[in-house]
């Protein structure tokens, strides 16, 4: 094809993605109200996964803690061939059926938190047996596939199945699968840190303030709530290093 045809037909691929999601948004919600349960009470979520789903799942579990204030700890991604395999493919790894539940242990995995499977396919060994493990031990287990009837979706009890059909790439799950698992780890996560009370209206009140951007949007948002200058809202942000604590700090003393 020329490339304008490609890009026009991947792009028209894509556009199937968001239709496929929502469909199956009642499972999105049936995990998530089990999510948002289990942190509530000091639980944690563990996402699972290989290849391009065990990366997805490091990519959210890393972006939580500075967007919305919350522990390094609090949401942890685990892929199949340990980091060495965010950057390279680690042979095999994957078709390991035991090492999901090792890497689970490790991480002090226990009855208080959630795990999460991802996989395109729905058929990775590494993913399976971390969620049979985790059941026999009276964990709550859900997935994220892209096909219907799987066996990961099969052994999870909160199944999530958003089933995007066959790739412009025969095979190559990184695509329309992937934006879909992207898209319902944004739900997940998002959802949930809104209902922990992480955001304010739509504002990152808690997020960290790593970089001159961060600061500039902190005292924005700040001037949004109380009535101060843009240098002052900079100072109470240099003082109470969030955008919460800065606003609060403010209104007692108005108080």
């Amino acid at each position: 094809m020329p490339l304008d045809q490609l890009l026009a037909n991947i792009n028209n691929e894509d556009k199937t993605v968001p239709i496929a999601v929502g469909k199956a948004i009642p499972q999105i919600e049936a995990l998530t109200l089990k999510v948002i349960e289990k942190l509530q009470a000091g639980g944690r979520l563990f996402y699972i996964g290989a290849g391009t789903s065990g990366r997805l799942g490091i990519v959210d579990a890393s972006e939580c803690p500075p967007t919305f204030g919350v522990p390094f700890d609090l949401v942890v991604g685990l892929i199949a061939g340990g980091d060495n395999a965010i950057r390279k493919a680690v042979e095999n790894a994957e078709d390991n059926r035991e090492q999901a539940w090792l890497d689970l242990q490790q991480n002090g995995i226990s009855q208080n938190d959630v795990v999460i499977g991802i996989a395109a396919s729905g058929t990775t060994p590494y993913v399976i047996g971390g969620l049979e493990k985790c059941n026999e031990n009276n964990i709550v287990t859900g997935c994220i596939v892209c096909n219907s009837g799987s066996p990961i979706a099969r052994v999870a009890q909160f199944p999530i199945e958003v089933v995007t059909g066959p790739e412009f790439v025969t095979g190559s799950s990184r695509m329309k699968a992937g934006t879909a698992q992207k898209l319902v780890l944004n739900m997940i996560s998002t959802s949930t840190m809104i209902s922990l009370g992480r955001v304010k209206g739509n504002k990152m009140v808690d997020m960290q303030l790593s970089n001159s951007k961060l600061v500039d949007r902190g005292c924005k948002m700040i001037m949004e709530e109380i009535p101060v200058t843009y240098e002052e809202a900079g100072e109470l942000l240099k003082l109470h290093k969030s955008v919460r604590a800065a606003v609060d700090h403010f209104l007692k003393l108005k108080s």
